[in-house]
């Protein structure tokens, strides 16, 4: 498949699909979390969209490339941080925060492996 966008990455799409699955998951959160918790998981699971699609454009250099992959990696790392608070404090189910957990674990080993193999993805 030719890639002519971000939005032709798989990557991308598994993310904005999480990132739609996470603001919908949030808004059960409780009203007092709005501007803490909601807002935070809201933020990182949509950067991780924003730093891949960056990346993509950053493809004329290597390094900027592997730093915004690796940026949108560390955003999924949080996410991952909200939802098992999330699940602690019992705003989400076990079984909700672990199949978002999983998609998130997913996406990151899909951005190490663009990463890792980033001379594949970047313009010469």
């Amino acid at each position: 498949m030719l890639i002519k966008s971000h939005r032709d990455l798989a990557v991308y799409q598994n993310a904005v699909s999480a990132a739609v699955d996470v603001f919908a998951l949030s808004r059960g959160f409780p009203r007092a979390e709005l501007y803490s918790m909601t807002d935070q998981i809201r933020r990182s699971s949509r950067s991780v969209c924003a730093n891949i699609a960056e990346a993509w454009r950053k493809r004329k250099y290597q390094a900027a490339f592997a730093a915004k992959l690796s940026d949108a990696e560390t955003e999924a790392a949080e996410t991952q941080v909200w939802l098992e608070l999330a699940d602690r404090f019992a705003y989400i189910t076990s079984e909700e925060m672990r199949a978002l957990d999983d998609r998130m674990e997913h996406i990151i080993a899909q951005l190490s492996i663009m990463a890792a193999n980033a001379d594949q993805w970047t313009l010469r």
